[in-house]
């Protein structure tokens, strides 16, 4: 059985995922945004692009023998990595189940399928955890945005995450709305986690500039960042954010963890931006 050496990944979920199996060493190459979630991806590895941006010349220059990136990604790299004779993984997840199925695809492709169904049983206990202390409690509605010009509503995985939690997610996930739709439907939370700002959501100027001072959950302090690495990265630390959730709808259960911030408070020092977290 061939098992890939030198490993090209093009998303920080990938790399998270390839870490928790013990085996961030056979990456040869990721993008600067992976350090964000792996610290373990720091030193050693040739930088690359994201998928979006994604550059073959580059990403060949690592000699790899596998290539992982997820949607969206640039169409004429993956077909010049694809000619080259280089095995290409591409993953689009939208739901749990799928990030569950990414995980033990990616783990099977590098030998560890057990080390992979350990990972997907952690992650589906925890979400078993969090849903039977929320399933008696009454679900406050919870608007969630991945970004904010334009306004997106976060991913289905989020979704997901928010039902969990004890809350009722409003809006289609993934799409965009507006700012008068979601003061239309009042929520009782908002939470922000824009792709690429870690935890620095400007809280106080989005509710003055939308005009959602009147919104009941501003006017109860309840609008909260949490950083994106912790929602808008689908892998392990998927689980890290659902507590951050759990904290911000159900505070009276839930201790705040790190990576949770709350209208009137400040927000960490100032990383890097990137575009997308996938």
């Amino acid at each position: 059985m061939f098992y890939p050496e030198r490993i090209v990944s093009l998303q920080p979920s990938a790399t998270v995922i390839l870490a928790g199996l013990g085996q961030i060493e056979r990456v040869v190459g990721c993008t600067k945004y992976c350090a964000d979630v792996c610290p373990e991806a720091r030193n050693g590895r040739m930088i690359v692009a994201d998928s979006w941006t994604a550059q073959s010349t580059e990403i060949l220059a690592t000699n790899p023998d596998l290539v992982i990136a997820a949607v969206p990604y640039q169409d004429k790299a993956v077909a010049e990595i694809l000619k080259a004779g280089i095995r290409f993984l591409g993953l689009a997840p939208k739901t749990l189940c799928d990030i569950y199925k990414d995980i033990a695809v990616i783990a099977g492709a590098v030998g560890c399928a057990k080390a992979g169904e350990s990972m997907i049983a952690e992650m589906q206990h925890h979400v078993q955890v969090v849903s039977f202390r929320t399933r008696v409690l009454v679900p406050p509605k919870v608007f969630c945005e991945e970004w904010g010009k334009p306004i997106i509503a976060s991913q289905p995985w989020v979704a997901e995450l928010v039902r969990v939690a004890g809350g009722t997610f409003l809006g289609e996930p993934g799409m965009k709305t507006s700012a008068e739709a979601v003061l239309k439907e009042d929520p009782d939370i908002v939470i922000a986690g824009w792709c690429g700002t870690g935890d620095r959501v400007p809280l106080e100027k989005i509710i003055r500039d939308r005009g959602w001072e009147t919104m009941k959950a501003a006017r109860n302090s309840r609008v909260y960042c949490i950083s994106d690495e912790l929602l808008n990265t689908p892998a392990p630390t998927l689980i890290r954010g659902l507590k951050a959730l759990a904290a911000a709808i159900h505070p009276e259960l839930f201790p705040a963890p790190p990576g949770l911030r709350q209208v009137g408070t400040q927000a960490s020092p100032i990383r890097h931006d990137h575009q997308t977290r996938a």
